[in-house]
């Protein structure tokens, strides 16, 4: 069992000491070394439907207080991390509220979002040498389990995670997490999750190459493996092609898919980017594909008490095609052509513009095949290079995703706008 092999590999995982690497060995101290941040941000999300359905949009603003103590010195180290968040309702329609894509206040159980919340979470955390294990309340950044910090509060977990670098280049990690709180609601097991066990492990090869391996078991829900290469190949002096693998393979439980009536139990999914830059420029082809029985396609995130979905982080899409759609219906295939702008060459460090083309087809959904959506994407940031608001950053970002009749079991038409402003304040 999974779970079995997660216990063994990081009883071995905090057995390792060699002299390669050693972190603890540089502790400064567990006041010292300690930092606290509170990121301001201001979010707000509309979605104009298309095909009759009704339009939505949420809008908040939210503090987001983190703390991160250092280790005690010694041959082990004993810290603490914590947060606190709070999120206040600048919209509150009940009209216009509980998109599922959206997703900033929770309706309750009268239909209409809460007015605001609040929420926190501590850590204890132990290193020896350069491996650390953590218990409590965490964000999980991994392929398998990423949480969400894409809308106006994040996502937590709460487990056990051990991360090990003790060889230089190689990073292991394995971890076993019971509970979810989602990003919308109050409490420390507001999603729904009853445990996912992660595994795997990253391992810089050569300055240019990069692979990853991680699997995951979601209990009752599913099983996932992830797989990425990444080839950095350097052309000229501000030149450089970069070559992006990304791939999932998941397969869903007897009882999931008998409990949701699900057609099929498995899929696999993968993208392969090329990225091209010059100078202040970059272009993007990306081609993604999707096979497999499931009539989920590739299933990620969401919440499993209200939303029939996986709770494994509404992150956890490593793959090149994925903006508002993430083009991972049943069987399909979709492109990407993309483009980036530097501005800091023209004289405007901080600046920055994407563009993205994307088109999906060979959609399959229970009353048709061959469905088609395409998406147009553009985004432009500045962040504040100096003086008192540095750091502060504005984002507008918008879509326009077309789909078709054949494809709208699957999705929905429409055109997206989404404007952030982040403040991160360092108090020390």
């Amino acid at each position: 069992m999974l779970n079995k092999r997660i216990s063994l590999i990081a009883l071995g995982m905090l057995s390792a000491t060699q002299a390669m690497a050693n972190d603890q060995a540089e502790s400064k101290g567990f006041v010292e070394d300690s930092s606290l941040k509170v990121l301001l941000r201001n979010a707000y999300i509309n979605r104009d439907y298309k095909d009759g359905n009704p339009d939505k949009s949420e809008w908040g603003q939210a503090a987001i207080g983190t703390f991160s103590s250092g280790f005690t010195q010694g041959t082990v180290g004993v810290g603490v991390d914590a947060f606190g968040l709070y999120a206040l309702n600048l919209e509150r329609s009940e009209d216009r509220s509980g998109a599922q894509g959206i997703d900033f206040f929770k309706k309750g159980d009268s239909g209409e979002p809460a007015d605001d919340l609040s929420k926190g979470g501590a850590a204890i955390k132990f290193r020896l040498s350069s491996t650390t294990l953590t218990y409590g309340d965490q964000m999980p950044a991994l392929p398998v389990l990423n949480y969400d910090n894409s809308r106006l509060l994040p996502e937590s977990y709460t487990g056990t995670l051990i991360t090990s670098r003790e060889i230089k280049g190689l990073q292991l990690d394995a971890g076993r997490f019971t509970a979810e709180s989602r990003k919308s609601a109050e409490g420390r097991d507001s999603g729904g999750l009853k445990s996912i066990n992660v595994l795997g492990g990253s391992y810089q090869f050569t300055e240019q190459f990069k692979a990853a391996l991680y699997a995951s078991d979601v209990e009752d829900v599913l099983k996932k493996q992830y797989v990425n290469a990444n080839y950095v190949f350097p052309i000229d002096k501000d030149q450089s092609l970069t070559l992006d693998f990304n791939g999932y393979r998941t397969k869903l439980d007897d009882s999931y898919v008998r409990e949701n009536a699900i057609t099929g139990d498995d899929n696999k999914i993968w993208s392969l980017a090329a990225t091209f830059i010059t100078g202040p420029h970059s272009f993007t082809l990306a081609h993604q594909r999707s096979t497999g029985d499931s009539n989920l396609g590739y299933a990620y995130g969401g919440y499993q008490k209200d939303q029939g979905r996986i709770g494994d982080g509404g992150n956890t899409i490593y793959l090149a095609n994925s903006y508002w759609s993430d083009f991972n219906a049943e069987d399909e295939r979709s492109w990407q052509l993309g483009y980036g702008l530097d501005f800091s060459t023209f004289g405007v460090p901080g600046l920055s513009y994407n563009f993205a083309y994307v088109r999906g087809d060979n959609i399959t959904t229970s009353t048709s095949e061959g469905g088609t959506e395409r998406e147009i994407f553009n985004q432009i940031k500045y962040v504040v290079q100096s003086g008192p608001a540095k750091d502060l950053s504005v984002k507008l970002r918008s879509s326009v995703l077309r789909v078709s009749q054949k494809s709208s079991e699957y999705n929905v038409s429409g055109n997206e706008v989404r404007v952030f402003v982040d403040y991160p304040i360092n108090i020390f």
